[in-house]
């Protein structure tokens, strides 16, 4: 889909067919959007602008020189865009070109971001004067999501906090769950973290117009807080893990204690009824004797008491009961 947002007459009007290129001048022509365009639209622009435009595995790229690159006359930048999943977050990548004044973007798939930018300028075109003005407003938008995102990680981080505190299905999920958000706390880092390598870029620029320095500036230090937030983050998720699995420990130390504490109860009864259990005479009472059933069965089991109770009252006096 092919998106032209150009100036004529104070106001910002929009185009989506490449047949009106014509019709265009280029300093007018304030954003071309392209979502997953066809291979003429992407043709069309590129004819238009005098310049190629990067395809999706450029835009992948990770390598700084392949993300931030200037040309006598272009400016070409990739960054990525987070679009929220069910269990984590997708990198949507998007390339950025600024031909004079005029922005390009390509991308695959439509971000709440752009939409919402493009309403905004249909009924404020005095607030987007160029492409550059545009880029900076794209930016600004997308740190703001960011930061939407990162706080609804720190009331998921809350909420898993409280289910620890309260003992509620500390389990073996449990730390899945927590890993699974330290890797969205990860990616939600390495995002920003290519946002604030972007403008920095941007702001070294001899391209870009100084009225935007201000802006720019503010960015970074939105970002820096964002940082800052996403590092806590995980600090929390790092602490949660190791109280989860401390609590898991303590769990299973107890079962151990009760399995052990049994086996030693069991040890001396145990012993008794094997040495009365052997095919010899018993050593109280006669074998022939006809009450020997009777009171071996009382001797043995007041033996196997009397034991227990040993053993109760030396775990007691330890402090191990």
């Amino acid at each position: 889909m092919l998106s032209i947002f150009y100036k004529e007459n104070g106001k910002i009007l929009l185009s989506q067919s490449e047949k009106d290129f014509p019709k265009i001048k280029l300093e007018n022509a304030v954003w071309i959007d392209l979502v997953d365009p066809t291979g003429d639209e992407k043709r069309a622009v590129e004819a238009f602008l005098g310049t190629e435009i990067q395809s999706r595995a450029q835009a992948e790229e990770i390598e700084s020189s392949s993300r931030y690159f200037e040309t006598d006359d272009a400016i070409f930048a990739n960054t990525n865009f987070l679009t929220p999943g069910q269990d984590e977050y997708m990198m949507q990548p998007v390339s950025f070109t600024i031909m004079d004044e005029t922005l390009t973007t390509l991308r695959e798939v439509p971000l709440r971001s752009f939409t919402e930018l493009q309403r905004r300028m249909q009924v404020n075109p005095k607030q987007y004067p160029s492409g550059f003005s545009v880029f900076a407003s794209i930016l600004d938008q997308r740190v703001d999501l960011d930061a939407d995102m990162i706080e609804l990680l720190s009331k998921e981080i809350s909420q898993y906090a409280k289910q620890i505190n309260d003992q509620e299905d500390i389990d073996q999920e449990l730390l899945i769950d927590i890993s699974q958000m330290q890797e969205n706390t990860m990616v939600v880092r390495e995002n920003v973290v290519d946002k604030q390598r972007l403008i920095s870029n941007l702001m070294r620029s001899t391209k870009v117009p100084r009225t935007l320095e201000n802006r720019l500036n503010v960015l970074l230090q939105d970002i820096s807080s964002l940082l800052s937030h996403t590092n806590f983050c995980f600090e929390r998720l790092e602490y949660l893990q190791d109280t989860v699995v401390g609590l898991i420990n303590l769990e299973q130390n107890k079962i151990m204690k009760i399995l052990a504490v049994v086996s030693v109860f069991l040890m001396p009864p145990t012993l008794i009824a094997g040495f009365y259990g052997m095919n010899v005479r018993l050593p109280i009472l006669a074998a022939d004797d006809p009450n020997s059933n009777f009171w071996n069965w009382v001797i043995i089991i007041g033996l196997m008491a009397l034991s227990c109770l040993l053993v109760f009252v030396l775990f007691r006096r330890k402090k191990l009961l």
